[in-house]
């Protein structure tokens, strides 16, 4: 993907496959790695950040947008759109500081193109989405594949995060 010098990942697969559980594993192994690690997580849903009665909520709701909530241990933006669209994974990215993040791992926007992990789990009896993802480029999953992608066990974190350091990073 050309829209940013970061590398940029995503794992792809069904709602329940586990996709958030796994990163919660490898996100600290490629922490340890030496890794400064940046995540999108595209949402399907009308999510809200911020809580009726605090300032800030307020303050949004009174009509500044972005609305900007930041302390010496984090920052969050928070911006209601005038028109509900659709985002694109290259919108997000153009947040992310690309002096301070070595790679950045995405959940979801499994429809755009861009390098990707399957994950599957032969028991939720879904569709792969490899034989029409060209930027799939391995399938974690906990069941044996005749393909000729790289095969990771989805229930090793280690493992896949093994192969993000050395087979997609090369470090």
């Amino acid at each position: 993907m050309s829209i940013t010098n970061i590398p940029i990942l995503g794992f792809a697969a069904a709602s329940g496959t586990g996709k958030t559980t796994l990163l919660t594993q490898i996100l600290p192994l490629l922490n340890h790695a030496g890794l400064r690690v940046g995540l999108i997580k595209h949402s399907h849903h009308n999510f809200e950040i911020d809580h009726e009665g605090k300032d800030s909520f307020r303050l949004r709701k009174s009509g500044a947008t972005p609305m900007v909530l930041v302390s010496k241990y984090r920052r969050a933006i928070i911006e209601d759109f005038a028109i509900p669209n659709e985002p694109t994974l290259a919108d997000q990215i153009t947040f992310f500081d690309s002096s301070n993040i070595d790679l950045i791992l995405v959940e979801g926007f499994r429809h755009e193109s861009f390098p990707k992990i399957e994950l599957h789990r032969a028991s939720l009896n879904e569709l792969f989405l490899y034989p029409n993802d060209a930027q799939i480029i391995a399938i974690a999953t906990d069941t044996f594949l005749e393909t000729d992608l790289p095969q990771l066990n989805l229930n090793q974190p280690a493992e896949i995060a093994a192969f993000v350091l050395h087979k997609f990073l090369k470090l």
